[in-house]
């Protein structure tokens, strides 16, 4: 009888080159990542213009946001052939920020009215705590409309709703600019 003595195969090769394939596949990947990526565009706004991601506070940002979405209400009241509600009107619909609760306390306590200078109408909101967001501005003009912000201490209802006039009495248009980087920024 023979007896014939059979070694096993050796694990370290196979180790080896799995780790070789798998280095292969992380090397390849990150190429071309590296390759495909594109330098990150920063949009810079104007001087005359707040950037509603990056220079609001979280404030001025809620605030911002709730006067886009009673924006699309104002369009169908103006669709319509209907005149625009005082701000009492849309409190009492639900629409914030013209709803003075405990959350528009905690955004500044604006205190809103509706404003009609020569054919331009708008929706004027002076903050209650400057410190805490400035007062703002949603100038209707036609089918578009703009926000504006007002920092200075005691702002007072605009008499010109001009860009021009607006900005030499310290408002800043607040732009909304969407762009890849949305959601990749890192502050550090």
């Amino acid at each position: 009888m023979t007896v014939q003595v059979i070694r096993p195969a050796g694990a370290g090769h196979e180790t080896l080159y799995v780790c070789l394939v798998a280095l292969l596949i992380v090397l390849l990947a990150a190429t071309v990542v590296a390759w495909r990526a594109e330098p990150a565009q920063q949009v810079a706004s104007a001087s005359d213009q707040f950037d509603a991601r990056r220079d609001l506070s979280a404030a001025e940002q809620g605030i911002h946001a709730d006067l886009l979405v009673a924006l699309d209400e104002l369009r169908l009241y103006l669709e319509d052939g209907q005149a625009l509600p005082e701000p009492e009107q849309l409190a009492e619909e639900g629409f914030a920020p013209f709803i003075a609760d405990a959350s528009a306390a905690n955004r500044g306590g604006h205190r809103w009215q509706l404003l009609q200078v020569n054919e331009q109408v708008a929706y004027f909101g002076r903050s209650e705590a400057e410190d805490v967001a400035g007062s703002f501005l949603l100038r209707l003009d036609g089918e578009a409309a703009s926000v504006w912000l007002n920092r200075a201490a005691g702002g007072e209802p605009p008499t010109d709703l001009r860009d021009q006039a607006l900005a030499a009495n310290g408002w800043r248009q607040v732009a909304s600019q969407f762009d890849a980087g949305v959601t990749r920024q890192h502050r550090h």
